[in-house]
Formats: C-alpha cells, sequence, structure tokens
C-alpha cells in the first residue's frame, strides 16, 4: 500500500521554516492503519524481541501494535516530570530546540532485546537518546523503526551502528 497519500505537510509547525509530516490523515483510515501496523511488524524480519519502546507522543500509537504482534512488552519514552516512578533521563537536541526523555528505571533488564519505535526520525537525536536510555540499563537496541524517514536531514547518521528501518523515505 501507498502511505504517501496518507501524509499531509503542515507548513511552520511547530516552528517557522518546519514542514511538520502529519500522519492522523492515516491514523483515521482503519485500513492504511492496519496496513501500516502490518507493514512495520514486517520490517522486524522475525527478530526476537523481548521490550518496544515507544517515544512520546506518536510512537505510542504503533509500538503498543507492535509489542502485541510480537508477544513482547511496551515501554513508555516520556517527557520529562510525566512518569510516576524512578527514572533515568537523557537529554538531547533537536532540530528547533533540545528536550530531555524519560524512562522508568525497571522497564528494561539486562540483556532484553528492545525494538525502538517512534513515528519520525528527523535529526536523529531523539531516536540517540532513546538508545542511550535502553543500554543505560543492559538493553540491546535490536532495530530503530520509524514509519517516517526524513533522509534529507541525515537522522540515520546518527544512529550508526543501528538497524533503522522506516516504511516511508522524504
Amino acid at each position: 500500500m501507498d502511505f504517501k497519500p496518507f501524509i499531509r505537510d503542515i507548513q511552520d509547525f511547530p516552528e517557522v521554516g518546519i514542514v511538520f509530516k502529519d500522519i492522523t490523515p492515516l491514523l483515521k483510515d482503519a485500513q492504511a492503519l492496519n496496513n501500516a501496523s502490518n507493514s512495520l511488524y514486517d520490517l522486524i524480519n522475525s527478530k526476537k524481541i523481548d521490550k518496544v519502546v515507544g517515544v512520546d507522543s506518536r510512537g505510542f500509537i504503533f509500538a503498543p501494535m507492535l509489542a502485541s504482534k510480537l508477544n513482547a512488552g511496551f515501554v513508555p519514552i516520556r517527557k520529562v516530570g510525566k512518569l510516576p516512578y524512578d527514572t533515568i533521563s537523557e537529554s538531547y537536541d533537536l532540530e528547533y530546540g533540545s528536550d530531555t526523555l524519560e524512562m522508568h528505571n525497571d522497564s528494561i533488564l539486562k540483556g532484553e532485546k528492545v525494538l525502538v519505535h517512534d513515528d519520525v526520525l528527523a535529526t536523529g537525536g531523539t531516536a540517540k537518546a532513546v538508545c542511550k536510555l535502553v543500554e543505560n540499563l543492559g538493553g540491546e537496541v535490536v532495530q530503530c523503526n520509524f514509519l517516517i524517514q526524513l533522509t534529507f536531514l541525515h537522522g540515520a547518521s546518527k544512529l550508526k551502528g543501528y538497524d533503522v528501518k522506516a516504511l516511508l523515505n522524504y
């Protein structure tokens, strides 16, 4: 299925000069949503996965679906102050500022195989921070999965050494 007709560009969001890739048209179409979920699953190629990490907030959409299909646990990565238990954190830069992510300090066990999922790979800062969080707890990042990769921002270059897959490339 061609998913590009279900992705719309929003000019100057969240800041002037940014073209935001809006996935909500894909999400509201039942067939596109189901096909995208299945296609993201197919990118994994039968790898053993113990946990699927989903990144706040749009990574929360497909990550639990993938976890269910993989018979794996789901781990939310949130912005600072959103998780109720003891956390570890990692700060990073993005194309229009900087931010910090957190995860519970007991969410990944040493040696667990982890799939990192987010909706968009842009500059790679978010995904790199998530990989560091997983590895700080002793997990092994098996793959970084994205619905969309903005190749012109060269985010995959920050993820050297990781298996990076995306359904759509712009």
